[in-house]
């Protein structure tokens, strides 16, 4: 039985036996899939049509208009390249900051490139705050001040003009197909209707943010999705490729964004803005007691509050009326509600200092190291799929221009490797294992046929074994918890075993085995599952997708025995920093399990390329 419903946002309720399943499926083929049309995939599209004639598609969870981290915006690019400063200098930066557990060859490559990619979103309308002699207004040693509430929509504009690139929104990428370690293509579904997607592809460019949601966020309840980092961002791209058996790196350097209290804003724009210091209650500056690298400042504020000196706060009071102005309009740009902070309170940011505290940990490989493990050219472990923006690792401190360059990087090898293997393939048709000449007999032509004919009814026959893997959650009528009780139980977890805010960050081994200990059994109860529709569905995915992080991140946690990066990763059992972990703690999915990889540091100079 059938009838209209109350609520105007819903056609219908559904009474009785009524099961939804899918009923939809398509199979599609391009050349390049993209998987998310952030800011990484979106460049990736332009760069691959401005320097070819291959096709693309673009998985887009959301839309393709406002997705992604530059969905709201951005009111600085904080990786440029300066006046009076080179490529290696930002390397330095970024290697300091992250403690030498970083990829050198990696933020080279990147930071060649951020010059050039700023100057094309230019051309492409970004406005870029200019002084009065023309040159760029810098906000600090590495950023320039931009006009960016349209970033995302720009990027997305330009993607739309671009011929033989199809936009697919709201699909819900969830599973890579592999075949002897190669790439083929991934399946997911649509989440506006009762569809499910096989698309097949020569190359694939994972592209999807990093992981929000694992840990008890600092506003629980109604407003617990008011964090740093997009909740949408559930570590999808993350979790196929652990499941996958790509290699991956540096979980265990997770992120912890130093933020304005309650409103969770950035407080880079003040603390660079106007240079405000890091104070404590009685007024005393504490941040050169700590260090000034991103974790050493959110340690530092702990650290105070702990020993009682808290509350601790960013110190504005007594700058000008035009630092006022100039805070309250950049964070219209970026974080209205801190500007609405202000305005609430009847107090300018000169009469009131902001107080601070540290966010949930993420994993995110746009700020610290945490990802795929990739070559130079941004290829993973997994032949043809490559890697992009917070997904891929060894590279931090890339933010927004970072990501399109990588997404540049990435492109342009796969473009090379399609022109090789069309090259190879010129004078005769690969069809599996079997050649075909062009000029040849007429059984191979036969022959060829058969294997098209085979490949049909095999990529037939595993897009239906997905979608009863679908069904299977579609129709369970028996699950005994919903989604949000499983993903609370899984935060809960994470924060007080795990090194969250409940935990101050802190972890020992023991802690850790309890914490993978439960997570494994959320992962057995959220098998069980029950969604009512496409988008329920969607958020049992991401349930699934963010388990799978955590006892990634669990698992590095645990290998690297020292402690480097205070808050980040605080091993009580192992309070010191030591010599003998400067290197990349690693892991690999194998029959289930991860298996931890030590790898030796890439140095200044040095490349690496997969061997394999």
């Amino acid at each position: 039985m059938i009838e209209k419903a109350n609520n105007p946002g819903q056609r219908f309720k559904v009474y009785g036996d009524y099961k939804m399943r899918i009923d939809k499926k398509e199979i599609l083929h391009t050349d390049i899939l993209i998987i998310g049309g952030g800011t990484a995939g979106c460049y990736a599209a332009m760069t691959i049509r401005e320097h070819s004639d291959y096709s693309v598609i673009i998985a887009e969870k959301a839309n393709i208009k406002r997705s992604g981290c530059l969905a709201a915006g951005v009111n600085a690019l904080n990786a440029y390249i300066t006046k009076g400063h080179v490529p290696q200098d930002y390397v330095d930066y970024a290697d300091k900051d992250a403690d030498h557990i970083v990829r050198q060859d990696l933020l080279l490559t990147m930071s060649e490139g951020l010059n050039r990619v700023t100057a094309k979103m230019e051309q492409l309308g970004l406005v870029i705050l200019k002084d009065e002699n023309g040159e760029y207004v810098a906000r600090g040693n590495r950023n320039i001040k931009i006009n960016g509430e349209n970033f995302k929509p720009l990027l997305a504009e330009a993607v739309s003009k671009l011929s033989d690139v199809t936009v697919i929104n709201r699909l819900n990428i969830t599973d890579y197909i592999v075949d002897c370690n190669q790439i083929k293509g991934a399946f997911g579904f649509s989440i506006a209707e009762n569809k499910a997607y096989e698309i097949r592809a020569k190359k694939v460019l994972i592209a999807t943010g990093g992981a929000a949601g694992l840990y008890r966020p600092n506003n629980p309840g109604f407003s617990r999705h008011k964090m740093w980092y997009p909740p949408f961002n559930t570590g999808a791209g993350y979790a196929m490729g652990i499941r996958a058996g790509a290699e991956m790196t540096t979980f265990e350097m997770r992120f912890i964004a130093l933020r304005c209290k309650d409103t969770i804003a950035p407080t880079g724009t003040i603390a660079q803005g106007v240079g405000a210091k890091q104070v404590n209650s009685l007024g005393e500056v504490y941040e050169n007691k700590y260090g000034l690298t991103t974790s050493q400042r959110v340690y530092g504020t702990v650290r105070e509050n702990l020993e009682g000196r808290g509350p601790c706060y960013l110190r504005t009071e007594g700058i000008t009326k035009e630092q006022d102005e100039s805070l309250r309009k950049a964070y219209l740009n970026m974080a209205p509600s801190q500007t609405l902070k202000w305005v609430e309170a009847g107090k300018n940011p000169s009469e009131q200092n902001v107080e601070i505290e540290g966010t949930e940990p993420y994993i995110v490989g746009g700020h610290t190291a945490s990802g795929y493990w990739v070559d130079t050219h941004r290829e993973t472990t997994i032949h043809g799929l490559f890697a992009a923006g917070d997904v891929a690792g060894g590279c931090p401190q890339k933010y927004v221009t970072g990501a399109l360059v990588e997404g540049e990087i990435a492109a342009l090898r796969m473009m090379q490797q399609l022109d090789e293997e069309t090259k190879l393939t010129r004078d005769g048709r690969l069809y599996g294992n079997k050649r075909m000449e062009v000029a040849g007999k007429s059984e191979d032509a036969d022959l060829a046929e058969e294997d098209k004919t085979g490949t049909r009814e095999t990529e037939q026959q595993l897009l239906d074994a997905k979608i009863a893997e679908y069904d299977a959650f579609l129709q369970n009528k028996s699950a005994l918890f919903t989604v949000e009780q499983l993903e609370e139980a899984m935060q809960k977890v994470m924060d007080t075993y795990g090194g969250g805010i409940g935990s101050h960050y802190q972890f020992n081994g023991k802690q850790l085995d309890m914490a993978e200990e439960k997570i494994r059994q959320l992962q057995v109860l959220a098998e069980n599952l029950h969604a009512e529709d496409m988008h329920e569905l969607m958020f049992v995915h991401e349930l699934k997708e963010r388990l799978t992080v955590c006892l990634s991140v669990i698992a590095h946690l645990r290998a690297r025995k020292e402690t480097r990066w205070h808050s980040f990763a605080e091993n009580l059992d192992y309070p010191d920093k030591s010599d003998d972990w400067l290197l990349y703690v690693n892991s690999k999915m194998e029959d289930g399990e991860l298996k931890i990889i030590y790898r030796d540091l890439v140095e200044k100079g040095e490349t690496y390329e997969h061997s394999n």
